[in-house]
């Protein structure tokens, strides 16, 4: 059974072979469980079901391109040629996408010798000639030439529409000039030649003032009065190159006469085949898709009804008070703020909107100041009235991003409390290795819902408006849709967690009650010695300009350190070094890994690795931490993310804290500059060896067990075990070489990886690897298990129930595969090393808190907490803080604190 669109519902017609490798570049590598990819039909069905949902009596066409050659190939052998055979893992998924969009019910149409874009263009000219709107869904720029009265290009996948003006405005010239323009310029991705020496630039300055190619050719000699750079060669130019631009208009011209058995107003969508897609959607793991399916016949269409809404603007007392009376009787209730930047710190409140029940949502607008502004409620006086609600611990509440919702309350005084749930983390609970977890994201991912995005009403760049300065009549359903949409998703992701009980408890006990210490800790900062930095700039620029001397010495001229192509020159050319690696595009590489190689015996790269530390310590630290400094604070406040990290780590923004160098003098001395205020000092405390100490529990192995229990230097009984000599005569070097098999082996290096780093013979990195696990036969065990539990189940776990999913541990893939064993042998160990310093971090800020201590914590960096305590409260303060450090988790070996105080967070360590 089919049915007929009506003329008034636009024609679609799909550029698949676009999307495939769109969808296939785009989206993170999903896999199923017994490793098939799916991530780019899971991208091309998603565009499709968005097309059926957004034009429910359109016909939707996708169109392939055909094996073989085109008409194409006979003018140009060399068309297309320079690109790379299809990856494998993108070949296995074109018959799964053929087949759900024919159970889908969608015309599937493939024509040999032409490409999809010629059969687009004809159909796409045929049904304008008919009256019928054509919408072209495409992510290729060549087919702008098709926009016309009747015909507009959607990318779905950026969700922009184009008709003529939008195609002048993206390209410069309007859609009748696209071919010349590629014709000019080239096509890169097709291999169209163009003319030599022609780019963007120069292409629009011959269009905008000469009309078309022909044009241009009438009439050479104009070419040179148009004044742009290379105008006067420019004519000579195109004379020699006229044959190669006569060639690229054609083969950009796309076919719009292709004889084929479709008409337009043939296509119809069939009745989709539920018994075949329930199978496909199975077969490739769509679970969301196939609980759709299986509700029943109508469950398809219920789920893509959007929820009703009812967004109100609110500017009157008398309805504020009626809302506040809402939140105070609401079981649970969405929060969210408007402010004027992402600067926790800085930014100023706009407004806030809330949502009692899905599709049920208010904007309270507060400092709006554009011209013409309306008035809004007083700013004070309203704040007040919602203060108790918002500090009230048995009033839930939930949001996306609370923690950066909560500075906001702060820097007005507000302290919020009665978070229930946190959306961002109920999904990064759910599934840590999903790649965003912003809410724009978990909308389409959940809800099917396409959400307004920031820039779509303040713009993009540098004209992009802060919210204050956006007119209420965008702003506020854009703000009140967040509050919906957060409560939408928190009922959806709630529900999901409840039904796995290990995650949920990592939710409740660890991320939730985290947030709030996360908020005190950023809130708190660290001090910074300025003026200590700006003298380490200063040093680090002398030092700087001597290695450069010797590099030009060395090179025998002077060049730009900085510039890869002249390094590459240098090195390979007039020093006649071996090439060692190349980069994509065939030039020598100067990757940090290759200079290290040559470093071994050549000594410029050697010289160009120091002076490259040194200038990435002068600009990302020396230089720039001064500039962070907050002026009301005096400090630097960095920011935590707790949804990044797959394995539960924090990680850390504006400053990064994670990443302060610390094995170069010049690295360590940064530390220098974080110091404790007059009265107070420095006290850090750090976890011993805690992955190690972690795969001693992990794997139960007697010898790793034992060797922890009695207090031994790990790497120094490693290295008794592995080079068969008593403890007591292990040499430095052998203890080196012991350190770097322990750690090694915990992030699944290979004999290959662990000879580079040592500098040995991959035969003996195999025999120290080989002994290792004779002597250490639990943690044999406990890898092969680890891969055997990983490849049954999908995942591994944290001694406390963290997941993390590995969708390739069971890829074809050999690469991909290896690396999802090596990451689930590690992530048990790493997660759980996590885990204990978050509940660390948690009993920790609660101790200061009951204590009513001026201690704070000031940073959190790997498997170390840093405090700023006064003098008063430091013998308190470490003793307190070791009970707690190493109470966090109960292990079959000891947890160690080591703690350390000084002036300065160096000191300290």
């Amino acid at each position: 059974m089919s049915k007929t669109a009506p003329s008034a519902a636009p024609l679609i017609l799909v550029d698949g072979s676009s999307y495939l490798y769109r969808a296939f570049h785009a989206l993170p590598p999903l896999a199923t469980s017994d490793g098939r990819p799916t991530g780019a039909v899971r991208g091309v069905i998603s565009m499709l079901r968005r097309h059926l949902k957004e034009h429910p009596d359109s016909t939707v066409a996708v169109v392939f391109d055909a094996k073989g050659k085109t008409f194409r190939d006979e003018l140009f052998e060399d068309y297309k040629s320079h690109r790379p055979p299809m990856p494998d893992d993108l070949r296995e998924q074109i018959q799964p996408i053929h087949d759900i969009i024919d159970a889908m019910g969608l015309p599937r149409l493939v024509i040999d010798g032409v490409e999809a874009d010629d059969v687009i263009g004809t159909l796409a000219l045929q049904a304008a000639e008919q009256g019928q709107q054509v919408i072209i869904s495409t992510g290729d720029k060549d087919m702008a030439q098709l926009v016309r009265p009747g015909i507009t290009l959607v990318n779905t996948m950026s969700n922009t529409e184009m008709d003529a003006d939008g195609v002048r405005e993206k390209f410069g010239v309007g859609p009748e000039l696209i071919i010349d323009f590629l014709a000019l310029m080239g096509d890169k991705s097709d291999n169209i030649p163009g003319v030599p020496g022609v780019g963007e630039k120069t292409a629009l300055a011959l269009l905008q003032n000469l009309g078309s190619l022909k044009d241009i050719y009438a009439d050479l000699d104009a070419i040179a009065p148009l004044g742009f750079r290379g105008s006067k060669t420019l004519a000579k130019k195109m004379e020699e190159h006229r044959e190669a631009a006569e060639l690229s208009y054609l083969l950009a011209t796309i076919k719009t006469d292709v004889e084929m058995p479709y008409q337009p107003q043939n296509l119809h969508n069939a009745e989709p085949d539920r018994d075949k897609l329930l199978q496909l959607f199975g077969a490739m793991e769509f679970r969301g898709w196939l609980d759709e399916l299986s509700g029943g016949e109508d469950a398809a269409e219920a789920m893509q009804e959007a929820v009703e809404r009812e967004y109100e603007i609110v500017t009157q007392q008398k309805t504020f008070d009626a809302w506040l009376e809402k939140l105070k009787t609401a079981e649970i209730f969405a929060f969210d703020t408007e402010t004027t930047s992402l600067n926790y710190m800085q930014a100023k409140l706009v407004g806030v909107s809330f949502a009692v029940e899905p599709g049920k949502a208010a904007y309270v607008p507060l400092a709006h100041d554009y011209m013409g502004a309306p008035e809004q409620l007083p700013f004070e006086e309203t704040l007040a009235a919602l203060k108790p609600l918002l500090e009230d611990p048995t009033q839930q509440k939930v949001g996306q991003n609370l923690k950066y919702d909560s500075h906001i309350l702060a820097n007005y005084d507000i302290r919020l409390e009665g978070i229930a749930r946190d959306t961002m983390l109920e999904s990064y609970v759910l599934d840590s290795t999903a790649s965003r977890h912003d809410m724009d994201s978990l909308a389409l991912k959940y809800l099917g819902e396409k959400t307004v995005h920031y820039e779509d009403i303040a713009g993009k760049g540098a004209k992009q408006l802060t919210f204050n300065q956006i007119e209420l009549d965008k702003a506020g359903p854009y703000a009140a849709e967040d509050a919906d949409i957060t409560l939408r998703l928190h009922r959806e992701l709630s529900g999901r967690l409840a039904k796995i009980p290990s995650l949920e408890r990592v939710l409740d006990e660890i991320e939730m009650p985290l947030l709030p210490v996360l908020v005190r800790i950023e809130r708190n900062g660290a001090y910074l010695d300025a003026q200590m930095l700006g003298k380490q700039s200063a040093e680090l620029e002398q030092k700087m300009h001597e290695l450069q001397q010797k590099a030009f010495e060395e090179a025998g001229e002077e060049f730009n350190l900085g510039s890869t192509k002249q390094l590459g020159h240098i090195l390979f050319e007039k020093l006649g070094i071996p090439v060692i690696k190349k980069t994509p595009k065939g030039a020598p590489s100067t990757a940090e890994a290759v200079l290290q190689e040559l470093a071994h015996d050549h000594a410029l790269p050697a010289l160009i690795m120091e002076y490259r530390g040194l200038a990435k310590l002068k600009n990302t630290y020396t230089d720039k931490l001064p500039k962070m400094i907050d002026p009301g604070t005096g400090r630097v406040h960095t920011s935590y993310h707790q949804a990044v990290a797959a394995t539960g780590r924090l990680s850390s923004s504006d400053p990064n804290l994670q990443n302060i160098p610390i094995r170069s003098p010049e690295g360590r001395r940064i530390r220098q500059a974080f110091v404790a205020p007059q009265g107070s000092v420095i006290i850090a405390a750090d976890y011993s060896q805690i992955e190690l100490r972690i795969m001693a529990h992990l794997s139960g192995d007697k010898g790793l067990v034992d060797a922890f229990a009695h207090g031994a230097d790990i790497h120094r009984a490693t290295a008794a075990e592995v080079f068969e000599v008593p403890a007591d005569e292990v040499t430095d070097e052998q203890r080196r070489r012991a350190k770097a098999i322990n750690f090694g082996l915990i992030y699944g290096m290979s004999a290959f990886g662990l000879a580079r780093q040592l500098g040995i013979p991959r035969g003996d990195a195999q025999t120290y690897i080989d002994r290792y696990f004779e002597r250490y036969p639990g943690v044999l065990r406990y890898m092969e298990n680890t891969r055997k539990q990983a490849a049954d189940e999908g995942y591994v776990e944290t001694l406390f129930g963290r997941r993390l999913y590995l969708p390739e541990i069971k890829s074809r893939n050999g690469a991909m595969r290896q690396a999802a064993e090596r990451t689930a042998i590690n992530a048990p160990m790493q997660g759980t090393a996590a885990d204990i310093i978050k509940r660390a971090m948690i009993e920790v800020d609660a101790w200061l808190t009951e204590e009513k201590l001026q201690s704070k914590l000031i940073m959190q960096v790997h498997d170390e907490l840093v405090l700023e305590v006064p003098e008063d409260e430091v013998e308190k303060v470490r003793e307190g803080l070791i009970g707690r450090m190493q109470g966090a988790a109960e292990l079959d070996v000891p947890l160690i604190v080591d703690v350390g105080q000084g002036a300065s967070w160096d000191e300290a360590h």
